[in-house]
């Protein structure tokens, strides 16, 4: 089984790409020009004939930064988190063994909005603990081959210290493949260097990402085009490593050019192996080739964990039948890494009617297991969740920190509690630091329920909403930290009581658990419960050193209880950002508005665009860690001649800058 015959299916389907977000009829033909979308390009060569409608084709080897016009859309802006690694959750998971690639297509090749859109429907990953690097899948012979991940997933992944790879895709000739490509693609220059490698490391350098995959499935090559193949590879893997990016190769051509999927690292693709910094299995692997694989690795000199074990999830899900003893064996070490291919099936098997808090209760089963606490998992199911192999990670170690449990999509948009917008949206790049172990719940009575939820939040898009009886006091673990505490720290919660009665503890440990799988050795502070929204401020009185888990403790009267957790933050001091400057609209057509402002100086999280009517409403029009957006759809209102808009930077308190204003004369 190979990579590409669902790829170009899926890709296949972006005849809609002209479709914008916000946007209807003539109001998006007249704007479609300046709606940013994620880039993507051919090597070289163009195909012969016209593109598809909504499809732009682009020649990589005359791409520069300079002359890319909706660069300041597409460049992410988060560094790359430094992780750590905690006390297992339980005892079934491992440090330092099998890691988890993930391939995912999170739109279509043309037409993939470069900062988010008008839709909760999304595939808003929060599950980051588990992966070590994300490909940003996806190309087709009709539209492109070379994709560079959009910024708002560039971001989140790295807000949780996961890197992201833009992907390299040269189809089988059955799905329109042109050996030419892989030509083109591994061409050289006169002095005998290979052109396009360093117009990759350029592009991932200028966008913000973190390499590349490398998948060529073009049939017809011979030794001599393998040979080439090799060369460009090593001076990728050369470049890239230069600049901190890192190079995956596909199990597929061979060293003498066919493409033959081997299963396995073995002589065939070995020297293939030794030019990337890893190797994604192709599916056809055996317990006995995995095995044989990691004692390959070895002998190179190489990690076992730099081979990605490949299963298959797009079409089946957590109904894959998968020898999972092969890869992530329960007895003895793990085998290999894991490769999923299109977990976003947890999002795309749902019926068109799915709502985001669907989504997560799906994407949940998937990552954690059916009984959606990593503390607990079920080892004996047909689905090995990863949370039962693979020790979580965190990127929790530094003052300030605070999170909204905000997931990067929502029904609308909330502002101190406060609906400022009712349109749904999704923008990976505003998503928060998320818990990462889901749900950790220690209780002795009936379990609550503990979700994100979409109906209400403090701020963003979601909330926490923990819902049940609470028999018995439950303890729910939220964030496994790195914190220092100081005279001055204190930890902020912001929460409220939908119903029932509730006494609120704020628990907080300084040391790790004994042992995998036990429990942090939390002391417990109280925290004021209220009705409405209200954030309390606990002093860590007593403690020193540094905060290692941070969780809450409930307690009811025995009745049934729904209370939500809106925000939570650790500081020592309120720390307010600086405002942004010189917002400007750069471009301007009908009712589609293109913005850009110069950065705040200083620490920023992300930037929000507002609309100011002229009864005084503030109306929220979108955020993004860039210092340019895209808003379409607008029209005068209340009789205005000039709309008004301002920006604002959002510190990593959520503490809000000053206004930065301009208008737009319709």
């Amino acid at each position: 089984m190979n990579l590409s015959r669902r790829t170009v299916l899926f890709a296949g389907a972006s005849a809609a790409a002209g479709l914008l977000p916000g946007l209807t009829g003539t109001a998006a033909a007249a704007a479609r020009n300046l709606q940013p979308y994620a880039s993507y390009w051919y090597p070289d060569s163009l195909p012969s004939g016209t593109p598809g409608a909504g499809i732009t084709w682009r020649s990589l080897k005359t791409w520069s930064a300079a002359t890319d016009a909706d660069l300041a859309f597409n460049t992410a802006s988060v560094p790359l988190a430094a992780r750590f690694t905690p006390t297992p959750a339980n005892t079934t998971a491992r440090t330092g063994q099998a890691r988890i690639q993930s391939l995912v297509s999170f739109g279509p090749t043309a037409g993939n909005p470069s900062q988010g859109s008008t839709t909760a429907d999304y595939y808003a990953l929060t599950h980051w603990a588990y992966i070590d690097e994300l490909v940003f899948w996806g190309g087709s012979s009709g539209e492109g081959l070379i994709l560079a991940p959009n910024a708002p997933i560039v971001d989140a992944a790295h807000r949780h210290g996961v890197r992201v790879l833009g992907n390299i895709f040269l189809p089988p000739a059955a799905y329109g493949g042109q050996l030419q490509w892989t030509r083109d693609l591994v061409q050289k220059d006169s002095s005998g260097h290979y052109p396009l490698a360093a117009q990759l490391v350029a592009v991932a350098a200028a966008y913000g990402f973190d390499g590349w995959f490398v998948n060529a499935e073009t049939s017809g090559g011979n030794a001599a085009l393998a040979t080439d193949m090799l060369g460009f590879l090593k001076e990728l893997k050369a470049l890239a490593a230069a600049k901190g990016q890192r190079v995956t190769w596909y199990d597929s051509m061979t060293v003498n050019g066919s493409v033959s999927w081997q299963g396995a690292l073995n002589s065939q693709n070995q020297s293939f192996f030794q030019a990337a910094d890893s190797m994604f299995i192709d599916f056809r692997w055996s317990q006995s080739s995995l095995a044989s694989s990691g004692t390959n690795a070895q002998n190179l000199g190489r990690s076992r964990y730099e081979l990605w074990a490949g299963v298959d999830v797009e079409a089946t899900g957590t109904s894959k039948s998968v020898n999972w003893n092969a890869i992530v064996p329960t007895t003895g070490s793990h085998v290999t890494s894991i490769g999923f291919y299109r977990p976003e099936w947890t999002r795309n098997h749902l019926p068109a009617s799915r709502t985001p808090g669907d989504f997560h209760a799906s994407d949940d089963l998937f990552w954690t297991g059916a009984t959606l606490d990593p503390a607990k998992p079920d080892t004996t199911a047909a689905w090995r969740a990863p949370a039962v192999s693979v020790a979580d990670r965190s990127t929790v170690a530094s003052l300030p920190f605070a999170s909204v449990f905000n997931t990067g999509h929502g029904l609308k948009w909330y502002e101190g509690g406060r609906a400022t917008s009712d349109t749904a949206w999704n923008h990976l790049g505003l998503q928060d630091r998320l818990p990462s172990r889901r749900w950790v719940v220690r209780t002795t009575g009936r379990r609550p329920s503990v979700t994100f939820d979409f109906a209400d939040a403090w701020r963003g898009g979601s909330s926490v909403l923990v819902a049940g009886a609470l028999d018995a006091p439950a303890t729910l673990d939220l964030y496994a930290t790195r914190l220092p505490v100081g005279a001055d720290t204190v930890v902020e919660l912001t929460h409220r009581a939908d119903s029932g009665t509730v006494k609120v503890e704020l628990a907080v440990a300084t040391a790790e658990p004994s042992s995998a799988g036990g429990a942090p050795p939390y002391t417990h502070f109280p925290v004021t419960a209220s009705s409405g929204w209200t954030t309390s401020t606990v002093r860590l009185t007593g403690l020193s050193g540094t905060v290692r888990a941070l969780g809450v403790r409930l307690t009811g009267s025995g009745g049934a209880v729904r209370w939500r957790l809106g925000g939570i933050a650790v500081r020592n001091a309120v720390v307010t950002p600086a405002a942004p400057t010189e917002l400007r609209i750069a471009d301007a057509d009908g009712g589609s508005l293109r913005f850009a402002w110069r950065a705040a100086p200083g620490a920023v999280r992300h930037y929000e665009l507002y609309r100011t009517l002229a009864d005084g409403t503030r109306r929220f029009l979108g955020g993004t860690c860039q210092t340019a957006f895209h808003v379409g759809g607008l029209a005068a209102e209340q009789g205005e001649a000039a709309a008004r808009f301002e920006v604002r930077a959002v510190g990593e308190l959520f503490s809000v800058s000053t206004a930065t204003t301009t208008t737009h004369t319709w």
